[in-house]
């Protein structure tokens, strides 16, 4: 199983992947919703620029740093970054990105607001600012829509800024609860003469549901390009849908029921995500990674293991888009056939 490949090396599928991106794309175009998908997931130009060119609207970033990388090349021209943006030093790299691509961004305070004001003050064009909204996932976002409204008259109000609409995280399953909470958001802007020109939503598990969520002129959307062992669980996908994967070698096996593998939280993450165990090993049902330290992953059977030292697996790991920020260097490959390596543009830039 790519014996001329090192391990541990995580393996991208480019028919997988580029087969979710179309199929999703396909999805959005039936009923009408604009693509803009998270590049966190893969944080690969070449796979943006396949998503743009399958028909997404632009991408979705959330850092300055990220976006940076992302537009290196001149191939990505339309950015949302999803995040609060605080610090002179940031604001000023954000307005260098702004002046090279269509650029917005989200806030949910009046600090972030004052901050971008002030590196945009003087721009040739207002920075297209959304008011980023707690619909229930109780991450960022402020509670309720009258924040929404206090929100929206400040940005309108300071140079440099315009307001655009909004932007929610929804949580999953509720789709009907956040579509209540943004039209009433939505009915005191536009009483107050505020139009709401955006409104961007978005979450992989719902991604089969996104047009139950009418009112979303756009959807944000990452990990679908990959699918993990979390989105199968939830029966979003399948595990022939997981483009991304885990190559790890055997290099123990001091038990009859349980093998050491050259895999641990360094590459699989330690993410749980609600699941029992670090990732499925591909066509072992019966195998479980119970135990991860940073270099080695122990897996355990009820019975015999019928593992050998040498013998190498594929892993399907519970998250993708951390496994993507590990390693310098993807595998890409179709089918069963090495591709060679890409770099990882993106990993790293969290800041």
């Amino acid at each position: 199983m790519f014996t001329t490949l090192d391990t541990p090396s995580v393996l991208v599928d480019l028919d997988v992947a580029e087969a979710n991106i179309r199929k999703f794309q396909a999805y959005c175009n039936a009923h009408g919703l604009a693509l803009r998908p998270h590049i966190k997931t893969h944080k690969l130009p070449s796979l943006a620029s396949y998503q743009i060119e399958q028909g997404a609207i632009g991408v979705t970033c959330q850092k300055v740093s990220e976006a940076e990388a992302m537009t290196a090349d001149g191939s990505i021209g339309d950015v949302l970054i999803t995040y609060n943006i605080l610090g002179a030093a940031k604001t000023r790299r954000l307005r260098a990105l702004a002046d090279r691509v269509r650029l917005s961004v989200v806030a949910d305070n009046s600090e972030t607001v004052e901050g971008l004001s002030e590196a945009f003050a003087d721009a040739l064009e207002n920075l297209p600012v959304l008011v980023e909204c707690n619909t229930g996932a109780d991450r960022c976002g402020v509670s309720t829509p009258q924040d929404v409204l206090t929100l929206a008259r400040e940005i309108a109000a300071s140079p440099g800024l315009e307001f655009a609409g909004l932007m929610t995280y929804p949580p999953s399953g509720k789709a009907n609860a956040v579509a209540e909470w943004l039209q009433r958001a939505v009915d005191l802007l536009e009483s107050h003469g505020i139009a709401v020109g955006m409104i961007s939503s978005g979450g992989s598990p719902d991604m089969w549901q996104a047009h139950e969520m009418p009112l979303a002129t756009e959807y944000r959307i990452g990990t679908y390009v990959y699918n993990d062992r979390s989105l199968v669980g939830r029966g979003t996908c399948g595990w022939e849908d997981c483009a991304l994967s885990v190559l790890a070698t055997v290099v123990s096996v001091p038990a009859d029921d349980r093998a050491v593998i050259d895999a641990g939280s360094k590459v699989l993450t330690s993410d749980l995500l609600g699941l029992e165990g670090y990732g499925h090993v591909m066509g072992r049902d019966d195998l479980l990674i119970d135990q991860l330290s940073e270099e080695h992953g122990r897996i355990v059977c009820d019975g015999p293991i019928g593992l050998s030292v040498g013998d190498r697996l594929r892993i399907v790991p519970n998250h993708a888009c951390v496994v993507s920020n590990m390693l310098d260097h993807i595998e890409l490959v179709r089918g069963e056939t090495p591709q060679g390596q890409a770099a990882v543009e993106a990993r790293g830039q969290v800041w």
